[in-house]
């Protein structure tokens, strides 16, 4: 597994690769791929960090690991594949969206790519998952490396603005300076949406922390980048169609 992003985030996680984590998590990751089926494919595992570089992020939403089904993860936290059934989780950020700043978000796909070409990190805080395996690899290294990232964004001088949805993503918060916004709800799982999710407001509350640093704020309803996503070739370079 190279850690070859291709834009800023290899000189900000340059130190990463070569610590021991970085190097028993490639190991771990080798003989996962050869044994099981992980998600998401090999050249989707960086998706997050290689749309958007590390000046450019805007807001950070923090997801748990990666769909456990077929076609559904594509490298961006709460994403699906371009044309796969939304999951549960994001049928409920939809409902949140359209009740928050009003747009009707039916028929929608679930790609997320267009969040992310506005500055939108979707990362979650595992990168990799065994199929039908919720979890199955939260314990290998990834959250040392998700931390650090954390880490790295909390630090920076321009503000932006975390999201974090739910408890395990909620203890990322301890990285994050008092100089950005954090917005803090249950997770979006059907689960708990009813608990504190649904009503939290964390497009709009976004967007009024962007306007007011002067950024411009994210259009929402930009779900998809072009009328196919963008993927990655096996070298990690961008391919489109």
């Amino acid at each position: 597994m190279e850690l070859a992003i291709g834009n800023e985030w290899d000189k900000v996680l340059a130190e990463e690769k070569d610590k021991p984590y970085f190097a028993e998590l490639e190991r771990f990751l080798e003989r996962e791929y050869a044994e099981y089926t992980i998600y998401p494919p090999r050249s989707l595992i960086f998706a997050a960090l290689k749309y958007v570089p590390y000046s450019d992020v805007k807001v950070v939403i923090v997801g748990q690991d990666p769909y456990i089904n077929p076609g559904q993860a594509n490298g961006l936290a709460f994403a699906v594949g371009h044309g796969v059934k939304l999951p549960p989780s994001l049928v409920n950020i939809y409902k949140e969206l359209s009740s928050d700043i009003g747009a009707d978000m039916s028929g929608e796909a679930g790609d997320l790519t267009g969040w992310a070409r506005q500055g939108v990190l979707l990362l979650n805080a595992t990168l990799t998952v065994r199929a039908g395996q919720s979890d199955a690899h939260a314990s290998c290294g990834w959250q040392t490396f998700t931390d650090s990232v954390i880490k790295k964004l909390g630090a920076r001088e321009k503000p932006l603005v975390f999201i974090l949805w739910g408890s395990k993503a909620q203890k990322k918060e301890q990285y994050i300076s008092p100089r950005h916004c954090v917005i803090k709800s249950a997770h979006p799982s059907p689960l708990s949406a009813y608990n504190g999710f649904f009503g939290s407001r964390p497009f709009s509350r976004a967007n009024a922390f962007l306007e007011k640093c002067g950024m411009t704020p994210i259009d929402w309803t930009e779900i998809t980048a072009y009328e196919k996503p963008d993927y990655y070739n096996s070298k990690g370079s961008i391919t489109k169609g």
